[in-house]
């Protein structure tokens, strides 16, 4: 298998992984939310994390890629990081500590503000080493905290993420060729709107709390435009529970297949 191809703005192609965005869903569209207690939610949870990462996955991906509050909310907790203001400076550039880990976990955090314990993230029986994306606003000291954890880091954009520039780097320097995107749903439609995205696959809980103010699938948080994206259904499965698996590809890269 090989990376995908992606065109950029100049027209050269790039190396890149193929890209699917992985979530799990309320009927009414939310990713977050009192329902993740209820029996569905759990019933369908099981189901996402088999398809991506049980035994026998469909997804075979080398790493999956979230935002830095998915990952405070998940993982780190909104732990304050250890800095030291007298770090001696670091090296230029990007810092990889484990080149040929089983699975990456790739967390955009621009200024460098997660609380890591170490390097490794455990989520269920999975584990993954944490691959940290920062810009040019991380400071010295905490790019220092994270070697001093053993955490690989690379810097992608200088005031902002450049989404195209990360995913060129985690091809060409971490050798992931298949990339799982999942959440929050700014980042989810970043991508979609960047059309660095090559498939959507929705696990649909049978559940919903009608709350206005938890996240959904794709938000704009007027961050990213709010052009509406075509999307071209490729399989709707019945699952356990009840739960319905959803596949769509977008119209500007449906000719594209993950690698194997």
């Amino acid at each position: 298998p090989r990376p995908t191809q992606t065109s950029t703005q100049e027209g050269d192609t790039v190396a890149r992984p193929y890209v699917f965005c992985h979530m799990m869903t309320t009927l009414d569209g939310k990713i977050s939310g009192k329902y993740h207690g209820t029996p569905e939610a759990k019933a369908a949870g099981n189901v996402f994390y088999r398809l991506a990462f049980g035994d026998d996955p469909h997804y075979r991906h080398q790493g999956w890629l979230s935002g830095r509050i998915t990952t405070d909310d998940n993982f780190t907790h909104y732990r304050t990081p250890a800095l030291r203001d007298d770090a001696p400076p670091v090296p230029e550039g990007d810092f990889i500590a484990v080149p040929d880990a089983d699975k990456y976990y790739v967390s955009i955090d621009p200024s460098g503000k997660l609380g890591w314990e170490g390097p490794d993230l455990p989520y269920r029986p999975t584990h993954a080493h944490v691959l940290e994306v920062l810009t040019g606003r991380a400071s010295n000291a905490y790019k220092a905290f994270l070697r001093e954890r053993g955490i690989s880091y690379v810097i992608a954009g200088d005031d902002a993420l450049d989404p195209e520039l990360l995913l060129h780097k985690l091809a060409t320097l971490f050798g992931i060729e298949t990339l799982m995107l999942g959440g929050g749903g700014v980042l989810n439609w970043s991508f979609i709107q960047a059309g660095l995205c090559d498939e959507v696959s929705v696990v649909v809980a049978p559940v919903a709390d009608g709350s206005s103010d938890t996240p959904a699938l794709f938000e704009t948080a007027g961050r990213t435009p709010d052009d509406p994206r075509a999307f071209r259904l490729q399989s709707a499965e019945v699952m356990d529970g009840g739960a319905v698996w959803l596949r769509y590809t977008l119209d500007n890269t449906n000719d594209r297949e993950p690698a194997a």
